[in-house]
């Protein structure tokens, strides 16, 4: 990792034998890994989609635009999402990360999340609706002149 203006050298040192800090990970395959039984998130589209075909339950830390909604999604719709205060406390985290590792709820929303996970490989399936309904708007899009693209 390169050097960082936040984290002093002594802070790397103290702490290379527990964690790994790096400027970028892939998401996915760090969600799609059997020992994260958890996500803090600020629920941007994408991540939500991650998480959700990962079959991880999210804490939720929007902050602006589609995040709030895709909160309310995940945690009244979906059922696999908590929503974190605003003004977040390392206590109130620890505390919600092991209410979803070990609580009835996390239980709940750990199951909810695998029932997504299936969904969302049942739809992405070469047959499924996500490849039926692409395949339309693709011939929707050839099927309408002003939509064609130009041949020249």
């Amino acid at each position: 990792m390169r050097e960082s203006a936040a984290l002093p050298q002594e802070f790397f040192e103290e702490t290379k034998d527990r964690c790994l800090l790096t400027s970028w990970c892939p998401q996915e395959e760090v969600l799609s890994h059997p020992s994260v039984a958890v996500f803090l998130s600020h629920c941007g589209w994408n991540s939500t989609l991650e998480s959700l075909s990962a079959g991880v339950p999210i804490l939720c830390w929007p902050f602006f635009a589609e995040q709030q909604t895709n909160c309310r999604y995940m945690c009244m719709e979906w059922e696999m999402g908590v929503e974190v205060d605003h003004e977040v406390k390392s206590d109130e985290i620890a505390m919600l990360v092991r209410d979803v590792m070990e609580g009835e709820k996390g239980k709940k929303m750990k199951a909810k999340a695998l029932e997504w996970k299936e969904k969302a490989k049942e739809a992405t399936r070469i047959g499924g609706s996500s490849c039926h309904d692409f395949d339309r708007f693709v011939e929707e899009i050839l099927n309408d002149d002003a939509l064609r693209p130009r041949l020249l």
